[in-house]
């Protein structure tokens, strides 16, 4: 066994709230905004925030199933932001009619609290009562406390969850599927709820009947109900780790009744339909397939299986979505995105393309109704493309232009990496050879798409500067067999993607190392790490966001826990013999040159632990290296509790890079 803190010297700034941690802190960042303020911060700072603030974004809306639009604003005069609501004849309008629900800023000052949005669920059928989720400063851990969308109020002695990393859903009007913090016990190891329990409405949450429970190392446990008429169900999951679960349905009587399809698939009922998600082969069907199978004929052994999407060398799925009686699917092919829609039929089921986007934009389903009908919203966006909101092919919202981007391409390119293989990277900007911005994350199977930034545009593109996005391995451009490459001990398979991506750009006379920064976010922040200990010859700057940096006691600090199966386990010596060989920092060598770092991170980060970042700065900084460190008090993982603060985050990355990246 391996002993992990003996030598770690800094293992007292981990203490979120202690005076000395609290005092180092404030010291780093008065360093930070002087370093990098004055009056281009200034003209930036405000230039992003009226990106961020402008009343011309397009509204997002959710659909709840009572035919109003939702949705949830933030703006200068409403910084913690307004939930509310309109019909869909006002929505088509410029300046729609709102029916504010809820102000979370007026809610604070009648409360004297510090809440941010975390989500709401409204109840179905009904639509009259809904569960809001408020954490304080933006951390993951939120209050749960029941609203009356009639009443426009909280509920009188409704259902209230103190402060927790909590599930919650609804099963009728008077009773709650719980998953909380419950006591001693009540939690997994990862710190998210171990027991799922039946709370009744005017009875304590202590007297809630327990339906479920997990073991202590499993990342979490969950219960859901599905209200659709005819086809009501309650299902139970057991989440083993990231990727590996257990999924029951729970009878009438209690029981529960596995559906038996590989632990490491992803099942989804929709009225009598099964689908199945694969990310290893099973039965024939390859990793990456989505299967369509009768629900209760799969239950009762029936393996006819319709293979509705096949992936392939190039293609991948990003998403499905169902409407009342369609099915809704987004494909990847070398990043660039369609959709189609699917109509269930005898054995083969018809396919459909939806109104394709441009060559380098990214199309998503933002909400459908699958209660009610077939309709389904959808918008298209890219790097320079301001983003299209429609209802099926009628366009409601056109997003104007937040910066000029008159010059400017999106071209892509393959970098090869050193195993062989090619890895694409997207190319935004004008003439190369200024400074460049190069982004990654590369895990958890989550894919870097194309998107529209009016904060990178303003701050980055219209300031001459180059933005690239790699799409490196452990992500999910192409499927789980691509996110599976850089798993655990291959976790250097994406830091070899990344660093091949920085190669090309140069010999493609794009930048060069001088003028190359590198910006990643927590994942991502682990590969910024990564690149700093290993390749620091080939960049300018580097900018981690959030980052995981300590590879020896991650599983130790927050939700690391239930990250091991992305990474490995630093007490499992086996683990801990690769693990210790890209940790940044248990690599940070006083003999090496490192280009100038900027860490920043959040107090509130309540998933990943801001000692991190902390610990990494205090270590540059005793061994004579240029860092620069920033934690804002508030904002939890996202970094950031409203605009003003995100446009002060964005503002220092911009001008610590524009200072740092030269011929």
């Amino acid at each position: 066994m391996a002993t992990l803190d003996a030598d770690d010297s800094y293992l007292w700034l981990e203490a979120l709230d202690a005076p000395d941690a609290v005092r180092w802190v404030a010291e780093r960042n008065a360093e930070a905004l002087t370093a990098l303020g004055g009056e281009s911060f200034e003209r930036t700072r405000d230039a992003i925030r009226e990106v961020l603030d402008s009343k011309e974004r397009i509204p997002y809306p959710g659909w709840r199933g009572d035919g109003f639009y939702y949705d949830f604003w933030r703006d200068a005069d409403h910084p913690r932001g307004l939930w509310r609501r309109t019909t869909p004849e006002q929505f088509r309008h410029d300046e729609p009619e709102w029916d504010v629900l809820l102000d979370v800023d007026a809610l604070n000052q009648a409360e004297g609290e510090n809440w941010t949005w975390a989500g709401v669920t409204v109840l179905r059928p009904g639509y009259d009562r809904c569960l809001i989720q408020l954490s304080r400063g933006g951390a993951d851990a939120v209050v749960v406390r029941e609203f009356d969308l009639a009443g426009r109020g909280f509920v009188a002695d409704g259902f209230v969850l103190p402060e927790a990393k909590s599930d919650v859903g609804w099963i009728d009007a008077d009773h709650l599927f719980v998953g909380t913090d419950f006591g001693p016990g009540s939690l997994t190891s990862s710190g998210y709820p171990r027991v799922v329990k039946r709370w009744r409405r005017g009875t304590s949450l202590g007297q809630a009947e327990l339906i479920f429970e997990g073991q202590a190392d499993d990342v979490s446990v969950r219960a859901h109900h599905d209200p659709t008429p005819g086809f009501e169900r309650d299902f139970v999951g057991r989440y083993v780790d990231f990727y590996h679960s257990e999924q029951f349905l729970r009878t009438s009587s209690g029981d529960l009744v596995r559906i038996e399809v590989p632990d490491d698939a992803s099942p989804d009922a929709h009225r009598n339909w099964l689908l199945i998600r694969l990310r290893s082969p099973w039965l024939g069907f390859p990793a990456g397939a989505l299967l369509a199978a009768d629900f209760e004929r799969f239950l009762g052994g029936d393996r006819d299986l319709t293979m509705l999407f096949e992936p392939d060398e190039h293609t991948s799925l990003r998403s499905y979505s169902w409407t009342r009686d369609r099915l809704i699917l987004v494909t990847m092919t070398d990043v660039r995105t369609e959709a189609y829609a699917l109509t269930p039929g005898t054995g083969e089921w018809s396919r459909e393309p939806l109104a394709g986007a441009g060559e380098f934009d990214h199309t998503w389903i933002v909400d459908t109704d699958p209660d009610h009908s077939d309709a389904y919203l959808i918008s298209s966006e890219g790097f320079l493309q301001p983003a299209t909101l429609s209802l099926g092919t009628e366009v409601l919202k056109r997003q104007p232009e937040f910066f000029r981007a008159d010059g400017m391409t999106v071209r892509q390119f393959f970098a090869v990496s050193a195993d062989g293989t090619r890895v694409p990277y997207f190319v935004v900007g004008g003439a190369a050879g200024g400074p460049t911005v190069l982004n990654g994350y590369g895990g958890f199977e989550i894919p870097m798409l194309p998107s529209y930034s009016g904060v990178i545009g303003r701050g980055w593109l219209a300031r001459g500067g180059t933005y690239v996005v790699a799409n490196i391995r452990g992500g999910g451009e192409y499927g789980p067999d691509w996110h599976r490459a850089a798993l655990r001990e291959n976790r250097v398979k994406a830091f070899e993607d990344f660093a091949a991506v920085a190669t090309d750009l140069v010999e493609r006379g794009i930048t060069t190392p001088a003028q190359l920064g590198i910006i990643g976010g927590s994942n991502g922040g682990l590969l910024m790490g990564a690149m700093l200990t290993r390749y620091p010859e080939l960049f300018g700057a580097v900018v981690a966001r959030v980052p995981i940096l300590d590879m020896r006691r991650y599983t130790k600090l927050l939700a690391g826990k239930s990250w091991i199966a992305e990474y490995g386990d630093p007490d499992v010596e086996a683990d801990w013999a690769y693990l210790r060989e890209f940790s940044p920092y248990q690599n940070v060598d006083p003999d090496r040159t490192y280009p100038p770092t900027f860490l920043l991170t959040s107090t509130r980060d309540d998933r990943v632990h801001p000692a991190h970042a902390r610990k990494m700065m205090a270590l540059l900084r005793e061994q004579g290296h240029n860092a620069t460190y920033y934690e804002n008090v508030e904002g939890g993982h996202g970094g950031a509790a409203d605009n003003a603060q995100a446009a002060t985050m964005w503002t220092l990355i911009f001008e610590f890079l524009r200072r740092n990246l030269h011929a």
